[in-house]
């Protein structure tokens, strides 16, 4: 007969990555300005985001209480409504709103994401405390907001979850657990029993939205993500108990089970280089692989335009690219919904080809209607560069780049357009601010007067002043007129 011993039931310490993370969030302080004035102008751009979504109906009809008519005590305000919910709800209202138009900041690099999904859970707790009487400032929220970029994006810097089919929203749900468990007061230990949480609740976040013919993409994913993460530390707050090896367990930890036996490689300590260097979507609401192809497909179509010829006149269009964009949105056939086609490179370079423009409203039924879009998209095709996927990953660069080669019906080859950074990175800021500041003016535009407007815009402009504001002041600005 042989003889087992059994597992040992001592309780391991805790995995230095759930260490690391809880580290940063009690211990570490931010003392970039450069972070702090990305952080304002992404928190603005964000929220503006989440007015734009609101005015579909599709994100519109997702909002609200569970049940219909609750009004929750000191509760969450939603911006754009006149919802106020427990902030479990109110997350998943907030990051759902955000996150509609694919209009929100993007950081790209093995996995990519958009960081400023984390504001969904952020606000929601935030602006909870604020009502009950604790002392949350805005620049509170900028500090939250800097330590959940850093934490979503320096995962992301090496480790590709998409190629094992686990959607970017994991990366959301651990970086806004971690944060919003010490807003909630968390101790250091129980932040990491509740990151630890994290990275095992709700495993059907995996989803392959960016799979061809599986359907829509789930756009309230990242909804979903930040009100997982806030129950999952009101749960610890209450008791609940951590995995203290949820990583690296032999056969039942994450690494094992859903990351291939690999560990996670980081290529530097948390600090602020996240929000310093995040993605900025100012001009188009596009998936950001093909944001400079779109730029560069506006100035083929002026070109078009000085010489007198249109996209009709166009015999094939060459794009080349990084391997990402090749992967992820290089779609050929049918485009069913909105989704479909703010993720398939040539839907969004034919558009703008054709029409001189790409907005929201470009990726309606309606839109995509004129048969000129799919005759335009099967003679387009993308090749990769290799120096444009070397200059992706390199954390001195992080270009995204694009080049479109046209030839014409009669043979004429226009000279290529080549843009490797877009108008929202951090190389072209100084151009990109004024802009930013201009979308956000466009997307309260359609839900205050011009005297609210106005008052929205001095107060975010004085940063000073903005950043001792109290945070319930700050979401009271977007409560519905």
């Amino acid at each position: 007969m042989s003889v087992h011993h059994g597992e040992s039931a001592v309780r391991p310490e805790p995995d230095k990555v759930l260490k690391d993370i809880a580290d940063y969030v009690h211990n570490y302080q931010i003392t970039s300005d450069l972070a702090y004035e990305t952080a304002r102008l992404c928190l603005i751009d964000t929220i503006g985001c989440g007015l734009e979504g609101l005015r579909f109906p599709d994100c519109a009809k997702l909002l609200g209480p569970v049940v219909e008519g609750t009004v929750v005590p000191n509760g969450t305000k939603v911006p754009g409504t006149n919802y106020q919910l427990d902030p479990i709800r109110g997350a998943f209202n907030i990051g759902t709103q955000i996150r509609w138009l694919d209009f929100n900041d993007c950081f790209l690099a093995a996995e990519w994401g958009h960081p400023s999904d984390n504001l969904g859970a952020i606000l929601a707790v935030a602006d909870h405390l604020a009502r009950q009487g604790q002392p949350f400032t805005v620049k509170d929220i900028l500090e939250a907001m800097i330590k959940a970029h850093e934490i979503q994006g320096g995962l992301a810097l090496l480790n590709s979850f998409n190629r094992v089919g686990l959607d970017h929203v994991v990366l959301v749900k651990v970086a806004s657990t971690a944060v919003v468990s010490k807003m909630l007061g968390l101790s250091h230990s129980q932040t990491i029993d509740a990151v630890s949480q994290a990275w095992v609740d709700g495993q059907s976040l995996r989803t392959y939205r960016h799979a061809p013919n599986t359907g829509p993409r789930k756009s309230w994913a990242a909804g979903d993500a930040c009100s997982r993460a806030v129950n999952l530390a009101l749960l610890v707050k209450k008791g609940q108990a951590g995995l203290p090896s949820v990583l690296t367990a032999k056969g039942w930890g994450f690494y094992d089970v859903l990351f291939k036996g690999k560990e996670f490689q980081f290529q530097m300590p948390f600090g602020s280089y996240i929000m310093e260097n995040v993605l900025f979507k100012i001009s188009y609401p596009a998936e950001f692989h093909a944001q400079t192809a779109v730029e560069a497909a506006h100035t083929i179509h002026d070109r078009l335009k000085a010489m007198g010829k249109s996209s009709d006149d166009i015999k094939s269009v060459r794009i080349r690219t990084q391997e990402a964009a090749v992967r992820i949105i290089d779609k050929q056939g049918p485009l069913d919904n909105f989704a479909d086609r703010d993720h398939a490179i040539n839907y969004m370079v034919a558009y703008p080809l054709i029409f001189g423009e790409l907005t929201s409203e470009s990726y309606t039924d309606a839109s995509a209607a004129d048969p000129r879009i799919d005759a335009l998209r099967a003679k387009i095709h993308c090749v990769e560069d290799k120096s444009f996927s070397v200059n992706y990953h390199d954390p001195a660069k992080r270009s995204i780049g694009n080049a479109l080669l046209v030839e014409l019906n009669d043979g004429t080859v226009l000279d290529e357009v080549v843009v490797e950074y877009p108008v929202g990175h951090k190389r072209r800021r100084e151009e990109g601010t004024p802009l930013l500041i201009n979308k956000f003016k466009r997307h309260i535009s359609y839900h205050y007067d011009e005297a609210h407007q106005q008052n929205i815009l001095k107060t975010v402009a004085d940063a000073p002043s903005f950043f001792k504001m109290p945070v319930d002041k700050f979401t009271d600005m977007f409560v519905k007129a």
